[in-house]
């Protein structure tokens, strides 16, 4: 017998009606599925929330509670159960309501026991491939994690692949790809499939380095080479003698300091501020921006010299929108993720947040994906994330009572409000740590600072 058929799965029925009930319960039987009844809807819904059973079957005319209002109260707590209403009074309104709110079906009274058995037969058969999708996406995360990534698009495997290709034998390599796309991770990657991997990893974001700091920061100083420099300092250059040293958002890097860079790559050896002689050092370097390096170059502000020797060996990343055949799988595995991290004991998401998700443009790529799931799972209740967790960028109507603002009309922003918008939440998230926020949406201050300045014009939360 074969893993599906072998599931179990729970079905409960609540009725006020005694003989309704054992109709049912008659009629569902089967192996692998276990029943139980109720014929107090208030006990039948405390039963629900203590058992969590995949189906439901219910009463819509019940004394102290409606159909209706259990239908409500489950799917708010677990949105993904199925639910199947019966009536003795049919109306073409009730069922269109019915399964507005979340019912998978809508049965008229005197029972149809045919139909009944077949409707359940296909819900637990819904049931049992849903609990196998979950089986096989842990197996296909596990099959596609590399070094630390997650994928299995064309695009992501290609990247794979040149990562091991390069790796053995990079000194430089130029990483490109938008904001967000996990042009770090890759770098990881390329340092820990190295022949330096046991030597030091060293990060360095330029966009973060105030001007007159920058080689001071990169290439260290002497004491007393300037107003303040009360002792030696090694540069981070020297600190990642022996391993790797990633210098990302190398298009914000001054000309006079590219220059310098420039005979680091050549000579390897960098001259600390105010020191007379240089030092050798062995390091492997990996530069990375979102800018296109080469229209720089013909507009002067990156040195043409230095583009040709980063970029001897390069690695282009893909936006997630290029790659969304990776959303269910980059989405669960930040699911899990968050699970532990918050310790809310979430399995997944809902067939609508999932379809929200898959749908959104994804404009700050993999790394607005793991905030968006990060909210969510702060937010939500497990065990799944549904669609009204979600920030309202990625498909929230507005109808929820956990949104605040108008849902209609933050869909008609513009995209450069929905980015005010989306750095406004993430700063509240992180408390008003600018620095936190910024590392986050994988922005610089600066940018983050300019999008703080303007008010989007729906109002915030």
């Amino acid at each position: 017998m074969s893993n599906l058929q072998e599931t179990s799965v729970s079905l409960v029925a609540v009725d006020d009606d005694p003989t309704s009930l054992d109709l049912i319960a008659a009629t569902v039987e089967q192996d692998g599925l276990q029943v139980l009844t109720a014929t107090d809807p208030r006990k039948g819904l405390d039963l629900i929330l203590k058992r969590r059973p995949q189906i439901v079957i219910c009463d819509l005319m019940m004394p102290g509670m409606t159909g209706m209002e259990m239908l409500s109260e489950i799917v708010r707590v677990d949105p993904v159960t199925d639910v199947l209403l019966l009536t003795a009074h049919y109306s073409t309104e009730s069922a269109v309501e019915a399964i507005q709110k979340g019912a998978s079906d809508y049965l008229t009274k005197p029972l149809d026991t045919r139909k009944l058995r077949s409707r359940v037969d296909e819900l637990i058969q819904n049931v049992r491939r849903r609990m196998t999708v979950r089986h096989v996406d842990s197996e296909l995360l596990q099959h596609y994690q590399f070094r630390g990534m997650i994928g299995r698009s064309v695009r992501m495997l290609e990247v794979f692949a040149r990562i091991q290709r390069i790796a053995p034998h990079y000194r430089t390599v130029l990483l490109t790809g938008p904001t967000g796309s996990g042009k770090e991770l890759v770098a990881r990657a390329l340092h820990d499939s190295s022949p330096v991997s046991s030597g030091p990893f060293v990060p360095c974001n330029m966009g973060a380095v105030p001007e007159n700091l920058v080689e001071s920061e990169l290439f260290g100083h002497v004491k007393g080479s300037f107003t303040g420099a009360t002792q030696d300092k090694a540069g981070m250059f020297e600190l990642a003698n022996g391993g790797t040293i990633l210098l990302d958002e190398i298009g914000e890097m001054p000309l006079a300091t590219q220059a310098k860079l420039l005979r680091v790559v050549q000579q390897q050896d960098v001259q600390r501020v105010g020191a007379t002689r240089p030092r050798k050092i062995d390091i492997r370097i990996i530069a990375a921006t979102h800018r296109d390096l080469r229209t720089m170059v013909g507009e002067k502000t990156f040195r043409e010299d230095l583009f040709f020797r980063l970029g001897l060996l390069d690695v282009k990343l893909p936006s997630l929108a290029e790659r969304k055949e990776d959303i269910p799988l980059l989405t669960r595995y930040f699911v899990q993720h968050f699970s532990k991290l918050y310790n809310k004991p979430f399995t997944g998401v809902t067939r609508k947040a999932e379809m929200a998700l898959g749908n959104h443009a994804w404009p700050g790529n993999v790394r607005e994906l793991e905030g968006v799931i990060a909210s969510a799972a702060l937010m939500g209740e497990p065990p799944l994330i549904d669609l009204p967790d979600l920030p309202l960028s990625c498909g929230q109507t507005g109808s929820s009572s956990t949104s605040t603002g108008s849902g209609e009309s933050e869909l008609l922003l513009s995209l450069e409000q929905m980015d005010v918008l989306h750095a406004h939440r993430v700063l509240r998230h992180f408390g008003g740590d600018k620095v936190r926020a910024a590392e986050s949406l994988g922005i610089s201050r600066a940018t983050l600072y300019r999008l703080l300045s303007k008010s989007p014009s729906v109002a915030l939360e």
